[in-house]
């Protein structure tokens, strides 16, 4: 069954879950303030839409892929927004990273005008999504999370219903904390590897299947040794879930010292000018670039 699909937001990640969609068969709406991004979708086959509204009138589903909760709030409630096309009824289906928070507010303010919501946040990148391995975690009523699996089933092979509305972003963040401090934590033992004259490039083969073994590990160290910095995503993204993930420890008294570390590397990296880069870029801290990290 050919499905309707809006998307909104044509990113890095939004770019791979749209091109994911239409090489499955659907009918991609897709929106984006940059016209290059939507040029990208529709050489493959989507259709471009002038507004946010214009791509939810013609859609049964609206997926977003944005990047802060006043953007989100922007692209459904504002003028030209989802809401402003939308059927009720219709679903939007959240694939941002935003406050928790912020998502049961913006939920609850679409609900009003007829809307139904899932926040379903992602882990495993844009490669992930190209190739329908994304896992993701979602939030919502169970009918509306049963919904959106119709959709997100193309583009995703791991789906959890985690509770109403916000707790797929509260496990994303849960999600980040544990990525962020794994990417550190595998630069700075391939930087030892390097010091200590072991060839770091056999590390990943020779940890495979032990308790130190992780997607990570497999991924990261090779590209830490060979510094190979092509995104799959982005520091300063790192920074904002991280930031997330203090607030909702300072709001539920929870002590996190490690997060604490990591978040300052990578705010340490994007005031350096490095927030574009790739989470590989961290490779930059530990060999002590002196030059892109001095003011």
């Amino acid at each position: 069954m050919t499905l309707k699909v809006a998307l909104i937001g044509a990113g890095a990640m939004g770019g791979a879950i749209g091109t994911r969609l239409v090489k499955t068969g659907n009918a991609l709406t897709v929106f984006d303030l940059d016209p290059e991004k939507v040029a990208a979708l529709t050489a493959l086959g989507a259709t471009s839409a002038a507004s946010a509204a214009e791509a939810a009138s013609v859609s049964d589903y609206v997926i977003l892929s944005l990047n802060a909760p006043r953007i989100v709030r922007a692209a459904v409630l504002g003028t030209g927004g989802v809401a402003d096309g939308a059927r009720a009824g219709t679903l939007i289906i959240d694939m941002s990273s935003i406050d928790p928070d912020a998502t049961k507010d913006i939920a609850a303010d679409a609900a009003e005008r007829g809307l139904r919501w899932v926040d379903s946040p992602l882990s495993g990148g844009a490669p992930k999504a190209l190739t329908g391995q994304l896992t993701l975690m979602a939030g919502g009523s169970e009918k509306d999370v049963a919904d959106a699996h119709v959709v997100l089933k193309h583009v995703a092979s791991n789906y959890t219903h985690m509770g109403p509305v916000g707790a797929g972003q509260t496990t994303k963040l849960i999600n980040q904390v544990l990525c962020g401090l794994n990417f550190l934590a595998v630069a700075e033992a391939t930087q030892l590897a390097l010091d200590a004259g072991v060839d770091a490039a056999k590390i990943p083969q020779a940890l495979k299947g032990g308790r130190a073994d992780s997607a990570i590990l497999q991924e990261y160290m090779p590209r830490y040794v060979a510094r190979d910095y092509r995104r799959t995503g982005r520091i300063d993204n790192m920074v904002k879930d991280l930031n997330g993930a203090q607030d909702l420890a300072r709001r539920t008294n929870t002590t996190m010292p490690l997060t604490a570390v990591c978040a300052e590397v990578h705010r340490m990296l994007t005031a350096a000018g490095l927030g574009g880069e790739d989470q590989a870029a961290l490779m930059e801290y530990f060999k002590g670039a002196r030059s892109k990290l001095e003011p």
